[in-house]
């Protein structure tokens, strides 16, 4: 039974009808955005960012205060809606959904008007005499934030954030599978006071996604599929649209054989079966040292047996949140069994809940042939090979048409460190489970088919601004007419600035 699906209304409505992943239930049906009415919020959005643009830094790093104020306030709704939609643990909707968002309201309210003030640039050679500089940071305008279901609340309110500091509104078009967890930013906005249309939602499918773009907006921020992001990119690139690209993984981790093994086991399991193994730096792929294999294996078991999996929100593993999801997680255990995998925990679907329930599940004898350790399968499956050497992890770690995140596991920090830059990922944690997407500080993003740009960090906030150089002098540096004198001051000045190695380094 589908979660979510889509019919007409008498009137010829377009209706988004919802289920509970948890037990299939309805949950309700609702109004999709019509192309006439994303027309109308597009004309709004501009409108409210044509005054947005002239706040103060100050002004908006306090609108973030209210939001945080606000989002601690309605805490309980914000985890009750994520939860009524996904099914996931009411721990894992605090810490992944409420905290998350705290924590990057804060993190950017202190530092955004430090990164996002004037720059004064100092100029090199002759110029630097002639000329000052300054970068200024402008709004790129109305932007577009089309989010996915695996992280419905953060993953829309965190673009919004970064945005709307930069000076930007913005429309917000969550996932059809979790489409009130993403609506809940526009209402958390404007409890907060922030000016009206500043922040909308416009709810559907796919569709009302692409009718999104079609309406020209200043910025694509993307989180989703890679199949949906090489037609996004497409889109934005015939119109000249920028964009950031945050899509799938197949993260791989590698133990060493000096790893703490009781620590690594631990970290595989919960990068595996985290968010029931729904998001996009999951751990996919595990490889191990042969000389401690035998003993890693035995401790995950032994962690995967105790976890509980629940239908009231209260256990270690939620539901699947999507039944395509589901589905694809089936056929790829089912396809590494067929071909010679070994299952030593779960396998298969939960028999005791009607929902969309998969077993924590600890796969041996995998290989590369099979689709659990090539494609993504965005589910709580823990996929173990045993490897000979650290030479061989790293070959096969990077045998990935994806590139998003990693993990390296040694009580050697040195190697742990020199593994890490060989692996081919956007970002790499050294002894725990992927940690970039929750570090605020630096930036996150993908390579291969993971993604193009980055998000968080100061180079995510930026990327919402248009970095806008002002060249300020009394006087022109050159002018017609040309003359030999001209042409004879300008051979001096290329002998005296940079005919002598120390003056390059001085004038350089």
């Amino acid at each position: 039974m589908a979660i979510f699906s889509i019919s007409h209304s008498e009137s010829g409505k377009k209706l988004l009808t919802l289920k509970s992943p948890v037990d299939l239930s309805h949950i309700d049906t609702y109004e999709c955005t019509s192309s006439e009415e994303i027309s109308s919020i597009m004309t709004q959005a501009k409108v409210a960012q044509s005054e947005w643009k002239k706040t103060t830094l100050k002004e908006r790093v306090e609108l973030m205060h209210r939001v945080a104020d606000v989002v601690i306030q309605q805490q309980d709704r914000i985890m009750d809606v994520v939860m009524r939609e996904t099914g996931k643990p009411k721990q894992e909707a605090m810490s992944m959904e409420v905290f998350s968002a705290v924590d990057s309201l804060v993190f950017y309210a202190k530092r955004a008007q430090k990164w996002l003030a004037d720059k004064k640039i100092k100029m090199h050679g002759p110029m630097q005499f002639l000329k000052k500089t300054i970068i200024t940071y402008k709004p790129r305008g109305v932007v577009a934030v089309i989010t996915p279901w695996n992280g419905p609340f953060i993953l829309s309110i965190n673009p919004v954030i970064q945005a709307v500091l930069c000076g930007n509104s913005v429309v917000v078009k969550p996932s059809e599978v979790t489409p009130m967890s993403g609506a809940l930013v526009q209402e958390i906005f404007a409890l907060a006071e922030a000016p009206e249309h500043l922040v909308q939602t416009v709810i559907g499918d796919g569709e009302t996604g692409a009718e999104l773009i079609n309406q020209g907006p200043d910025k694509v921020s993307f989180t989703g599929s890679v199949a949906t992001g090489k037609k996004i990119a497409a889109k934005c690139g015939e119109m000249l649209i920028p964009y950031s690209l945050e899509l799938g993984g197949k993260d791989a981790m590698i133990v060493c054989s000096d790893a703490d093994i009781k620590d690594a086991a631990s970290g595989a399991v919960v990068g595996s079966c985290m968010n029931a193994g729904q998001y996009c730096c999951g751990t996919e792929r595990i490889y191990v040292m042969a000389d401690v294999y035998d003993e890693f294996v035995s401790e995950v078991v032994s962690i995967t047996e105790s976890l509980i999996q629940s239908n009231d929100c209260k256990g270690d593993v939620g539901p699947t949140f999507w039944d395509k999801q589901i589905d694809i997680i089936e056929d790829h255990v089912n396809d590494a069994v067929d071909k010679g995998a070994k299952v030593l925990v779960g396998g298969k679907r939960n028999p005791n809940f009607e929902g969309l329930y998969f077993e924590p599940t600890v796969l041996v004898e995998v290989t590369h042939e099979m689709k659990i350790m090539k494609d993504e399968t965005f589910g709580p499956i823990i996929s173990i090979m045993k490897v000979q050497s650290e030479d061989e992890a790293l070959m096969l770690a990077n045998q990935s048409h994806y590139g998003l995140n990693g993990n390296v596991w040694t009580k050697d920090l040195i190697k742990g460190q020199r593994l890490a830059k060989s692996i081919e990922t956007g970002a790499c944690s050294v002894n725990d489970m992927a940690m970039s997407y929750g570090v605020n500080e630096v930036p996150f993003g993908g390579v291969k088919e993971s993604g193009l740009g980055v998000v968080n960090g100061k180079e995510g906030l930026l990327a919402y601004a248009h970095p806008m150089p002002i060249i300020i002098g009394k006087k022109s540096a050159s002018a017609y007419p040309y003359t030999d004198k001209s042409f004879e001051q300008l051979k001096g000045a290329l002998k005296l600035f940079w005919g002598n190695r120390l003056l390059r380094k001085l004038f350089g």
